[in-house]
């Protein structure tokens, strides 16, 4: 059963939808008279936009009907235009056919003239570099500032706008003559240098030809290199040699008619600076180098002291042995005893003392005693003279010993980068020949002191013999006239 409060609601529902209903039905009718509207105007302006077309078109056919005979009679005229051009160009055509054959007889003509143009320019400036080469290696340039600078730009010109001058012909002419006669030229001159501190200097020059430079200073004479890169003389390093320096002083001053120079150009000057003295080959020879020094250091103390010994022992032996028998013949045996301690530090009073000291034995036992005396001696002479024998021998040894390790790290070099770079084994062969080289120069003045020292020891045994053989005939034969 329906509540009347439900039935009113379902109908005031029913109501809503069915004026809703009418509402939109009224819509739709208004706006479709308003599209009709629409229409009708858009109709009648696409009749009016057609019209006023049709009147346009008219009015431009009828200009295009009026410009026709005008575009016909210009056509007539190009026509008769165009046979004129064409008759023109005939006559053009055929005057260019002879203008071609004259160009190209003018550039055969042309390429023969360039040519020979080009081969004498090429003739030329292959000239101007062989005189640039000739002028950077002359050592003349370095006295004479931007010598050959007009030679650059010819050298750098190229086609027929560079073709030389004969200006430019003249100039190398005579700087080429100007070369031949400095190159033949022994002159003094004052130049600039570069001294051998590296500072620019002025100095007095004996430039002989292009072989070589001597310089003069207040302090020093040198020889000069040219270097070609910078045209400047730089002075050698190592100054020459002291005869060397004397010689070119006396030919600069004009007192000698001889000077040295390098006909090497420089060569043997520059072996010269590269020439090692032994005290810088020394440290070239590796470890063994120093055993040797110490061998060299030990053998010179030794034979300083030894000289020295051998001079304090040093007598006039003749005149002391003289003074000893005058006194042995007048039977002074105390004044003899009193020379002998006064000379006690030398070799042959010693002797003597043991034989006054045995005075009153027979001759076989005075004989005794004084080769007893003189063998008690020898080995303050012969000290050191073993151990100076076997240093010389030793020096040499270790210099073979250096030589053979260092063949052994040219070896290893060899095996691990082999011989393609030879500045690889030159330490060890480097090595090799400077222990040996020092080894021997070690070793050659120890033997040659070893066996002067020896002569000298065997000298001075001698005397001690001769002397005392003296002393015993003097004694026995006062002895003897006694009786």
């Amino acid at each position: 059963m329906r509540t009347p409060f439900t039935k009113i609601i379902f109908c005031t529902v029913i109501w809503i939808f069915y004026f809703l209903n009418s509402i939109s039905a009224q819509d739709m009718r208004a706006e479709y008279m308003e599209s009709d509207k629409e229409k009708q105007a858009l109709f009648e302006k696409a009749r009016r936009e057609a019209e006023q077309a049709k009147e346009e078109a008219e009015i431009r056919h009828q200009k295009i009907v009026s410009d026709r005979s005008l575009l016909i009679n210009a056509i007539k005229d190009l026509e008769t235009n165009n046979k004129t051009l064409e008759q023109e160009i005939t006559g053009l055509e055929e005057r260019i056919a002879i203008v071609k054959k004259e160009e190209s007889e003018l550039r055969f003509s042309l390429s023969e003239t360039e040519a020979a143009n080009k081969e004498l320019a090429g003739f030329i400036r292959g000239n101007a570099k062989d005189l640039s080469v000739v002028l950077n290696q002359s050592l003349q340039s370095a006295l004479t500032m931007n010598r050959g600078d007009f030679l650059k730009p010819l050298i750098d010109q190229t086609g027929v706008t560079g073709f030389p001058s004969m200006d430019d012909i003249k100039q190398m002419v005579d700087l080429l003559f100007d070369e031949i006669r400095r190159s033949g030229e022994v002159r003094l001159t004052q130049g600039m240098i570069i001294d051998r501190e590296g500072h620019e200097t002025q100095a007095r020059l004996l430039v002989l030809g292009n072989f070589s430079a001597v310089y003069e200073m207040e302090d020093e004479t040198g020889f000069l290199l040219y270097s070609d890169q910078s045209e400047r003389l730089f002075a050698l390093s190592r100054l020459p040699g002291r005869g060397i320096v004397k010689q070119n002083e006396a030919y600069i001053n004009g007192k000698t008619d001889g000077v040295y120079l390098d006909i090497s150009k420089g060569g043997a000057l520059r072996q010269l600076t590269h020439k090692l003295s032994l005290i810088e080959q020394v440290p070239k020879g590796g470890p063994i180098v120093w055993p040797i020094l110490a061998i060299l250091g030990v053998a010179v103390l030794i034979v300083i002291e030894r000289i020295i010994f051998l001079f304090r022992r040093k007598i006039d032996a003749d005149s002391f042995t003289q003074g000893i028998c005058r006194r042995v013949v007048k039977g002074e045996w105390a004044q003899c005893l009193t020379l002998c301690e006064n000379e006690k530090n030398k070799s042959v009073p010693r002797v003597l003392k043991a034989g006054v000291e045995c005075r009153g034995m027979d001759r076989i036992d005075m004989e005794n005693a004084l080769q007893e005396s003189i063998i008690s001696q020898i080995p303050y002479l012969e000290r050191f003279m073993s151990t100076l024998g076997m240093l010389a021998a030793i020096a040499p040894l270790l210099g073979l010993l250096g030589t053979v390790t260092g063949m052994i790290n040219t070896f290893h070099v060899i095996t691990y980068y082999g011989t393609g770079d030879p500045r690889m084994m030159s330490g060890g062969i480097s090595e090799a020949l400077v222990t040996t080289m020092l080894g021997l120069t070690v070793a050659i003045p120890i033997m040659l002191a070893h066996t002067l020292l020896s002569r000298k020891i065997e000298t001075e045994i001698g005397l001690m013999e001769e002397k005392a053989v003296t002393f015993v005939n003097t004694v026995f034969r006062q002895q003897h006239l006694n009786r």
